[in-house]
């Protein structure tokens, strides 16, 4: 059975951390509205932050950072496992990341994390991932 978790209004980083943690335990997650995720910090500080990551390396050799706001999550989501051995490797597998709510997760019912919710913070500066994606290019 998988679990769904709404990614509205909720903190990239601590999002991600309790997602892997979840994942390494064997459970299977499906993360909505993505693209409603929120990233702590001034709008120029985030912005500045991700393209810096997208402009590393070469076209040729990488490292590849991608633009879409789905894929930033699971990329998030991968540096908080040991996705290079297995017991990691299957833990990402079990985790899937969606722009809106796709159909075939629509009337299920979805959780939240209470520790990682955009009401915690204590300064009001952030950005939503789909913003930082429409800013490196993103057409999702």
């Amino acid at each position: 059975m998988t679990t769904v978790i709404n990614g509205k209004n909720l903190l990239l980083g601590r999002m991600a951390s309790l997602v892997a943690q979840r994942a390494l335990r064997g459970e299977a997650i499906a993360i909505v509205n993505v693209e409603q995720v929120v990233i702590s910090g001034s709008r120029a500080r985030v912005l500045g932050i991700y393209d810096l990551k997208r402009s590393r390396g070469s076209r040729e050799g990488g490292p590849f950072f991608p633009r879409r706001p789905d894929h930033i999550m699971k990329r998030t989501i991968r540096g908080m496992l040991p996705y290079k051995r297995p017991r990691g490797a299957e833990a990402l597998k079990r985790v899937k990341c969606y722009v809106g709510v796709p159909v075939e997760l629509a009337n299920r019912e979805m959780e939240s994390f209470e520790e990682a919710h955009l009401d915690r913070l204590n300064n009001a500066q952030y950005v939503t991932l789909g913003a930082v994606s429409t800013f490196l290019g993103a057409k999702y």
